[in-house]
């Protein structure tokens, strides 16, 4: 009885054991149809070594960008140039930049600026001379801005103004002399300026507005024209009108007193000659 017990119980572990592997496989059969297609696969306790590395490197890389992206170029630069010492050798010295062709904005302008552009300046435009351009018409151009200190030498510069000194008046309602400031007794003039511009013998036609003094100094070797407004040009015509015409009345009046004088002297030696008879 107790073998035949026994033997009972055996037969009962064997057949749990196999029901327990047959749903086990169910479980794992279900899993995968269940998966999904971008669902990666399911690990133990333990990763992989593999799997391991590459979330290492990812999270790494992800730190390493967050890092970069807090820098600025400056810093960002210097840890590069750190870096690449670090790998493959060499001295920082040698990645020392030199400054000496370094060029700001207002060199570029100044090299490549024109007193005046034309069609054949505006051909074959590189960024210098598109950066020049774009300055030149910023300027105003109604007025010039006069440098007057060698006016003995006969040598004048002249540059258009800039929007501040159009607001402040400069050169319109204040003299346009560069080191002067007065505003009575301003006069304009139109001046043939004649300069040399890379190169090349150019003229350009001119107005300025200058007070008396700075007018002498202009006017040093030789007169320039001077543009007068239209009231004051009326004003001089009208002038001119009532001087003449006050001359033709005086010449009239001189002319009517002769005529007088000589009727009178002629009709007295009439009277004379008939008291002689």
């Amino acid at each position: 009885m107790h073998g035949h017990g026994g033997y009972d119980s055996d037969f009962s572990d064997d057949e749990h054991c196999g029901e327990s592997s047959k749903r086990k496989k169910r479980t794992v059969e279900d899993d995968l149809l269940l998966q999904k297609p971008f669902q990666k696969e399911k690990h133990g306790k333990v990763a992989h070594k593999q799997v391991a590395a590459e979330l290492l490197d990812r999270e790494e890389a992800r730190n390493r960008r967050f890092h970069l992206i807090a820098m600025d170029a400056y810093q960002r630069h210097t840890k590069f140039v750190n870096d690449y010492i670090l790998y493959y050798g060499g001295k920082k010295e040698d990645f020392k930049r030199l400054g000496e062709n370094d060029k700001t904005d207002l060199d570029v302008i100044r090299e490549n600026h024109r007193f005046l552009w034309n069609e054949e300046d505006e051909m074959d435009m590189t960024w210098e001379k598109r950066l020049a351009k774009k300055y030149y018409d910023k300027l105003f151009k109604e007025y010039c801005i006069a440098d007057l200190s060698k006016y003995k030498e006969n040598k004048f510069g002249f540059r258009w103004r800039v929007e501040k000194e159009v607001i402040s008046g400069k050169g319109q309602f204040f003299c346009g002399n560069k080191y002067c400031d007065k505003k009575e007794g301003l006069k304009s003039w139109e001046v043939n300026f004649g300069y040399i511009e890379h190169g090349e013998k150019r003229n350009a036609l001119v107005k300025l507005r200058l007070c008396q003094e700075c007018s002498i100094k202009l006017n040093f070797h030789h007169r320039r024209k001077e543009i007068k407004s239209k009231k004051r040009k009326d004003k001089t015509k009208k002038d001119c009108e009532e001087s003449s015409h006050k001359k033709s009345r005086l010449s009239s009046a001189e002319e009517a007193s002769k005529k007088k004088d000589k009727g009178h002297s002629s009709s007295k030696k009439s009277e004379d000659s008939l008291l002689s008879k």
